[in-house]
């Protein structure tokens, strides 16, 4: 028998929103990663400045689309009784393309990253995404 109640449904529909989000990054969809965050979406990200609203989250995922094949694997997605906040847990298996300023020289290294992801939701959507990685982990790997 499921949990029909509303606390449950709502729960649920926060679990598929993230889901979703992470579908649409694994596609490289950046436009429906935008329909899923609310217009003045925070977006903070390991190792760099808060930014505010779709047009910098647009900039930020173009820059590591330019730089970085990522797919994420194994991914957990935890919700808060409310469905206000989630959290998820997932694997990045990745291929650093282009050098990113400040960072070890590109060509074409593999990488796999455990990282995680906090979000905020209001009103059915992403209002903030919070990131986490071990860069020291990440550097380590893709400097050789």
């Amino acid at each position: 028998m499921s949990d029909t109640s509303p606390e449950s449904q709502a729960r649920a529909a926060t679990a598929a929103l993230i889901r979703d989000y992470y579908a649409a990054f694994n596609r490289g969809d950046t436009d429906t990663m935008l329909d899923f965050l609310t217009d003045d979406v925070i977006h903070d990200v390991n190792q760099g400045e808060r930014r505010q609203g779709k047009e910098k989250f647009r900039a930020f995922n173009a820059r590591m689309t330019h730089n970085y094949k990522e797919e994420l694997k194994d991914i957990v997605v935890l919700v808060s009784k409310d469905a206000t906040r989630a959290a998820a847990e997932f694997n990045v298996h990745g291929t650093y393309k282009n050098t990113e300023e400040g960072l070890p020289d590109a060509v074409g290294q593999k990488y796999v990253l455990p990282a995680g992801t906090f979000f905020a939701i209001r009103d059915g959507k992403i209002a903030r995404v919070t990131t986490y990685y071990n860069l020291t982990d990440w550097i380590a790997q893709v400097a050789g």
